[in-house]
């Protein structure tokens, strides 16, 4: 079955990244939080804090069913009487302003009607970048990276892959400013006469096992790079954007709170420092300000 098949991968998956991860900070080890869900199923959280490169971190796999409420349906805009969902999500905040935040999300949903038979399943996922300042080469590899990844298993789909990342990840409140510099994002990816069910897993697999080659080259370059009291202010006042984002438009958070998800898992993506200046603007022309003008006018960066 696929979901036993993606289930087993994410719990491999988790592992290759925890222990990469744990390799470049060489300091810090993930510990490992497991939980139960009330109403079916649970997961294993797995975080780590005050390293020597990451500031907090979590990888968090889950596998959850019950009861699918009204209002759970109305944000998925689906129907069913009950659901299963699996996943690995993960947030990643280095300590260091030169290194950029990542995020990254595999998922595999199942929706059954009263019976129990299966009416609606799907994949979803992919994976963002956000740094605190722009280092070309680092958002051109990550992003070569992803293109690799879609043009190895679905030929074409990068581009729509990587629009809908910029629209997706986008403060639209704030004048769609977005969160980072994207990446690629994906949803709803259900079996129609081009693909398969099974031909959309392998490319989700295929697009996490991809995660640590996009990411821990840029850790590695950037990890030691000395910086200044302000550049860490810097970082503290794009952190909020990122929890703005979050908490208002994020559609995993707010799915996981309406269905009675763990909230410490579910709210391990918040960074452990902001700031909330009010009205803050970067010096025209700074490295602050370059970095801000990309994110209201996303580039192409598989192409430069």
């Amino acid at each position: 079955m696929i979901k036993d098949q993606f289930v087993e991968y994410i719990h491999g998956l988790q592992h290759k990244i925890c222990n990469a991860l744990e390799a470049a900070d060489g300091k810090e080890k993930f510990i490992s939080d497991v939980w139960e869900r009330p109403g079916g199923g649970g997961g294993n959280t797995r975080v780590i804090q005050h390293g020597a490169v990451f500031e907090k971190g979590g990888v968090n796999i889950s596998q959850v069913h019950g009861e699918l409420s009204r209002q759970a349906a109305a944000q998925l805009k689906v129907e069913g009487d009950s659901f299963f969902a699996t996943g690995l999500s993960m947030v990643i905040h280095p300590f260091n302003p030169h290194v950029p935040t990542v995020h990254a999300n595999w998922r595999y949903f199942e929706l059954y009607d009263v019976n129990g038979e299966i009416t609606d399943a799907w994949f979803g996922g992919g994976t963002d970048l956000t740094p605190y300042y722009l280092v070309k080469e680092d958002v051109i590899h990550f992003h070569n990276v992803q293109k690799k990844c879609c043009d190895t298993h679905l030929p074409g789909y990068y581009r729509q892959f990587k629009n809908q990342c910029d629209e997706y990840f986008s403060n639209h409140h704030r004048e769609s400013e977005r969160r980072g510099v994207g990446g690629i994002f994906y949803d709803h990816l259900r079996a129609d006469h081009k693909q398969s069910l099974e031909s959309w897993m392998n490319f989700v697999m295929a697009n996490g096992n991809a995660f640590v080659e996009s990411y821990l080259p840029i850790v590695m370059r950037q990890k030691n790079m000395p910086f200044t009291p302000e550049q860490k202010f810097w970082q503290e006042i794009r952190r909020g954007r990122y929890v703005e984002f979050n908490l208002i438009h994020d559609r995993g958070t707010l799915f996981g709170l309406r269905t009675n998800g763990r909230t410490e898992s579910i709210l391990m993506s918040l960074p452990a420092t902001v700031r909330f200046e009010y009205a803050y603007k970067p010096l025209p022309g700074s490295p602050e300000d370059e970095l801000l003008q990309v994110l209201k006018n996303p580039l192409d960066w598989a192409t430069i």
